[in-house]
């Protein structure tokens, strides 16, 4: 069993920061990826920023230039610094594990007001 935790949501006023982490543990055999999605309220969940084993990283168009995923394989955590926020960015925040299988975190909160 695989357990994700994350922590770093909050409240913040647009234009501010937040750092959001997820630390994985549990029966980890392989990780071919690590990162980050979103859903806000009545919403689809969708993909924030995803990062590789080698360092390779995806994100959605909407954070591009704003958000920056990194990762550190040998503690099993991966991190996401987002900086000038928008309400729209206002969603629960998962992290995510692929390895064997997908392994989700239970979320963490953002909330960004205008």
């Amino acid at each position: 069993q695989v357990h994700l935790v994350e922590s770093g949501g909050g409240l913040v006023q647009a234009g501010g920061s937040l750092r959001l982490s997820c630390v994985a543990s549990g029966s980890i055999f392989s990780i071919n990826a690590m990162g980050w999605y979103r859903q806000a309220p009545g919403k689809q969940r969708e993909l924030v920023a995803t990062i590789t084993n080698g360092g390779g990283t995806n994100y959605a168009d909407s954070v591009k230039g704003r958000f920056t995923i990194s990762r550190d394989n040998a503690k099993n955590t991966v991190s996401l610094q987002m900086n000038r926020l928008k309400p729209e960015d206002t969603a629960v925040y998962c992290c995510m594990l692929a390895g064997s299988r997908v392994y989700w975190g239970q979320g963490t909160q953002v909330t960004v007001s205008s």
